[in-house]
């Protein structure tokens, strides 16, 4: 299997009237994808980018017809099925899943812009498994509220290659039939626990609240500075005893306890903060490798959904009717899983101004 993400548009399937068909979906499609990675944010820029770059786009595909104005695109992208795209998207990151292990992270995003009045209503939210030492989007799944995130993640959980990764959610998804499902998938979880978990949470807090209890785990201290702060992350673990499993036996392998406390420092004020967060894990009571599993999780805020809002800005893109947020959507996670892959060292934004600008490292983006 091909890691070129090329090969896998052309493989989607066009369900529009055969004899009726001016702009072929693959080249469509291709030219979004060239646009995204040079800088354009809507389809009146990639109808113009495509345009002054047509010549160049014909040495991958005929464009007999040329490029299509930014109407047709909008159009094809709102009849277009996001689950043919969805396909082809997890058919190419399973062939790069050799180099996909450790922390996938899972957690969910508004796409601001495509809320359909002043209240936000009808605004997509799609919810992303993000490989945090590949850095690479491995999939999503689109959910009409945050609230049904619950109901998705199993779903985007099934189309992935899980086995020996370390799944880690925030505490909405923290359910039973989710912590199976990841075994299920041979992957590990670390999950975080609030108060939505009622009992077990409560029970977890009461064994780490306990001195004589919590005195004996195992400890994991680091520090980091950065962003004008300094904050220290204390991790203990605990075995899940035997009255916690007893209470609670539908949690599959559920092996470890851990709290997480991280005080921040701010350099210049000297002002602190605390906040303490407990979680439950398939992994050994292991405190260093705990502590680094929900350190990552946080990547997904800070590589994936930060990126796309401020490289891509993805929060002002006004694309709303049918399919098209979500087809617009996908795309852009292409392009940036592409971007990333580049191992050229320069920002993610210089890497689509040198894209704009140089044919050849466009070539060489399109290749990976």
């Amino acid at each position: 299997m091909t890691a070129n993400f090329l090969d896998h548009i052309k493989a989607i399937e066009d369900h529009r009237v055969v004899g009726m068909i001016t702009y072929p979906l693959d080249e469509v499609l291709l030219t979004t994808l060239v646009g995204l990675l040079c800088r354009a944010e809507d389809f009146d820029e990639i109808e113009l980018l495509g345009q002054e770059q047509l010549g160049w786009l014909r040495q991958f595909l005929p464009f007999k017809e040329g490029i299509p104005q930014a109407q047709t695109f909008r159009k094809i992208f709102r009849l277009l099925d996001p689950q043919a795209l969805e396909r082809a998207f997890s058919s190419w990151v399973a062939g790069l899943q050799e180099r996909i292990s450790g922390v996938v992270a899972i957690d969910g995003k508004t796409l601001r812009g495509s809320k359909h009045d002043g209240g936000g209503k009808g605004a997509l939210h799609l919810v992303s498994a993000y490989a945090h030492e590949a850095g690479l989007v491995i999939g999503q799944r689109a959910v009409d509220a945050k609230s049904n995130e619950i109901t998705a993640i199993p779903e985007l959980l099934d189309l992935l290659v899980l086995t020996g990764a370390i799944v880690t959610i925030d505490a909405m998804g923290t359910q039973k039939d989710i912590a199976a499902k990841i075994r299920e998938r041979k992957a590990d979880y670390v999950l975080a626990l609030k108060g939505n978990q009622g009992t077990l949470h409560d029970d977890v807090k009461d064994f780490f609240d306990d001195p004589a209890l919590s005195g004996e785990c195992p400890a994991h201290t680091d520090t980091h500075l950065g962003h004008g702060r300094i904050e220290e992350r204390v991790c203990r673990v605990a075995k899940a005893r035997s009255w916690l499993t007893e209470r609670h036996p539908d949690w599959a392998d559920l092996t470890t306890i851990a709290w997480v406390s991280a005080t921040r420092t701010d350099k210049k004020t000297g002002e602190t903060s605390t906040e303490t967060r407990f979680y439950i894990s398939s992994l050994p009571p292991d405190p260093a490798a705990i502590a680094a599993a929900c350190r990552s999780h946080w990547s997904i805020e800070n590589n994936l959904h930060w990126q796309l809002d401020v490289t891509f800005r993805e929060d002002d893109c006004r694309t709303r009717k049918d399919h098209a947020p979500l087809n617009f959507a996908i795309i852009r996670r292409a392009a940036l899983n592409i971007l990333k892959r580049d191992p050229t060292k320069m920002s993610l934004k210089r890497k689509r101004l040198k894209a704009a600008l140089n044919p050849d490292f466009r070539g060489k983006l399109l290749a990976c």
